[in-house]
């Protein structure tokens, strides 16, 4: 009978009220809004969790979910299969050269250089983000004597998070890293049938990473910061939770410090202590 049912996750189908429960639930927990659109995706991602805690259906998983220890246990696994964790070296790479050109200069000319350069990288997925961030600013260490800076890095996922603290790439993903910037800060492995780099120790060194759930009712980190990357994270929200997370964002972000979005994300028309620089680079006013 065990071996009967010992696949019957692969089975099971998630109903449309089953779904709707679990996509509000998932909504008022993270943010992320799933739409009807969403059912067969959904269905698919909580396989893995229904394989793991032994359930053949996604009633008994829901139940679990809504208990007293699922309550306390699940929710972070359950965020980590169902969020969307895609990016890539160098995304969007107009950001960095602002960041080069613009940012890093002014904050030298207007005598900042004393203090340590901060920037949060919010929604940091497998890690790719901060790291391409801390390529950047350790060639500009580098070349001006005084500068230092940290990197904070977040995401909802704990599972994405510990990939990202461990810094180890396929080859495939590295290419759009320039040649010279590769072989300063990239390892490849020993065993060359593995295929894969990791980044260097003393980059690895200038990111904290941390789970962070932009749901919080206030953005309590002990830091203010001179940028802030929230890039393809807020098009997974609704326009008001995307202004309240912006609010509180900002609320973080020092005045005359930046905050970059995705190129495919707007925040036209919301109420933020920003101004628009460029498109979708904006400053704290």
């Amino acid at each position: 009978m065990a071996d009967s049912n010992k696949f019957a996750f692969y089975q099971a189908k998630l109903s449309q009220s089953e779904f709707d429960r679990l996509s509000k639930f998932i909504f008022e927990q993270s943010g992320i809004k799933l739409p009807q659109v969403k059912l067969i995706m959904l269905q698919s991602r909580l396989q893995k969790r229904l394989k793991e805690l032994n359930f053949t259906t996604y009633k008994e998983y829901i139940d679990y979910v809504f208990s007293a220890i699922g309550l306390e246990n699940e929710i972070v696994h359950m965020l980590d299969v169902v969020s969307t964790n895609k990016t890539d070296f160098y995304r969007e790479p107009v950001h960095f050269d602002f960041l080069n050109s613009v940012i890093l200069p002014e904050y030298i000319i207007n005598g900042k250089s004393i203090n340590n350069f901060l920037v949060w990288s919010a929604g940091c997925s497998s890690g790719e983000e901060p790291y391409t961030i801390a390529f950047n600013l350790m060639d500009f260490k580098e070349k001006n004597i005084g500068f230092d800076f940290s990197i904070i890095a977040s995401d909802i996922s704990s599972q994405i998070l510990n990939k990202a603290k461990l810094a180890i790439y396929k080859e495939e993903l590295i290419t759009s890293i320039p040649l010279n910037v590769k072989k300063k800060y990239l390892l490849k492995s020993k065993d060359r049938t593995s295929k894969t780099i990791r980044i260097v120790k003393n980059v690895r060194d200038k990111v904290v990473f941390f789970r962070f759930n932009f749901m919080e009712q206030s953005y309590n980190l002990p830091y203010m910061f001179d940028v802030i990357f929230c890039r393809n994270v807020l098009i997974y929200f609704t326009r008001e939770t995307q202004e309240q997370v912006l609010l509180k964002l900002c609320s973080k972000l020092k005045t005359g410090g930046y905050l970059f979005i995705g190129h495919s994300e707007s925040i036209l028309n919301m109420d933020l202590p920003i101004e628009q620089i460029k498109p979708t680079v904006y400053r704290k006013i």
